[in-house]
């Protein structure tokens, strides 16, 4: 079956949003591109939580997060791959390559503003993920999850302003992405060590990997909806393929590392219905201090911002 989707969603073709259309827009290769990425989410969702019932109830707390993180990926990659849940924006530079060039009437290039939708629902998810592995204390989670929020916001302003003052949003987001990068790599990583060796090599590598590939997304920005240097079926590949390495990878090494990590340790204290009330965190602390393999203390308890 052929995919119709561009010409389905489209009022008027091509790629029109209420009257407007976009010369600069996604083909069918890119919308094939954008299904693929949504099969990618959805199966990811459901291996996440199949796996989940593999663990007891009271450890299931990072496959959630992380289940929400693809799911919600999944919908917003189905939006794109339908080609919806985007405007026309002209675009600030008109370059000679016909495939970013637009017409002579129309050099409007569409903007998915619910990729940015998802950004500002699992961007904090991840970082939750991250943060909790690392022990941090709440304040310092919020205030990072709030950076984040203001780094996604005006990545998407930039990407809505038709003219060069795209650039001075663009500028803020990146101040605020290597404020959480400092966080990420410096604050939580001592966290995390302080712990234990299990919980900071689970850390290490989960945030590592979610810095540097961080790191592309402005690039990417630059390229697609900054500059209008590459096809918008191109942006669709270098997004995808970010968010693919971002989500479902990020999601197989946090919940590897997390094998033989007990959320206790972390400072999680998560009642099981089966358990008694009189249970306290204080008898959970108790009890896994003891089984620390360094002799640290729980970070979760003592952590400091």
């Amino acid at each position: 079956m052929a995919n119709d989707a561009l010409n389905v969603n489209a009022h008027p073709p091509p790629h029109g949003v209420n009257g407007q259309t976009s010369a600069i827009g996604i083909t069918t290769h890119g919308s094939d591109w954008y299904w693929a990425v949504t099969a990618v989410m959805v199966v990811s969702t459901f291996a996440i939580i199949g796996l989940s019932f593999t663990r007891p109830r009271t450890h299931r707390i990072f496959h959630y997060i992380t289940a929400a993180i693809t799911m919600v990926a999944a919908i917003a990659y189905f939006t794109m791959g339908a080609d919806l849940g985007q405007t026309p924006i002209t675009v600030e530079f008109i370059r000679s390559n016909p495939k970013v060039s637009g017409t002579a009437d129309n050099q409007n290039r569409e903007i998915f503003y619910v990729r940015y939708i998802d950004w500002t629902i699992t961007t904090p998810l991840l970082l939750l993920d991250l943060l909790l592995t690392s022990g941090m204390p709440w304040p310092t989670i919020l205030y990072t999850i709030l950076l984040d929020e203001v780094m996604i916001v005006t990545g998407l302003i930039g990407a809505l302003v038709q003219s060069s003052y795209k650039w001075g949003y663009f500028t803020f987001g990146c101040a605020a992405f290597l404020w959480v990068a400092f966080t990420v790599t410096v604050t939580a990583r001592k966290h995390a060590a302080a712990i234990g060796t299990d919980v900071s090599k689970a850390y290490t590598i989960c945030g590592v990997w979610t810095i540097f590939l961080w790191f592309l997304y402005p690039i990417a920005w630059g390229l697609c909806e900054g500059g209008n240097v590459i096809s918008p079926d191109s942006e669709a590949v270098f997004y995808g393929v970010l968010d693919i390495m971002a989500k479902p990878v990020f999601g197989a090494l946090l919940l590897w590392g997390h094998r033989n990590i007990d959320p206790a340790r972390l400072g999680l204290y998560i009642r099981d219905y089966a358990e008694h009330p009189a249970t306290t965190p204080d008898t959970h602390a108790a009890g896994h201090e003891k089984t620390m393999s360094d002799g640290t203390t729980n970070g979760g308890t003592t952590s400091t911002v």
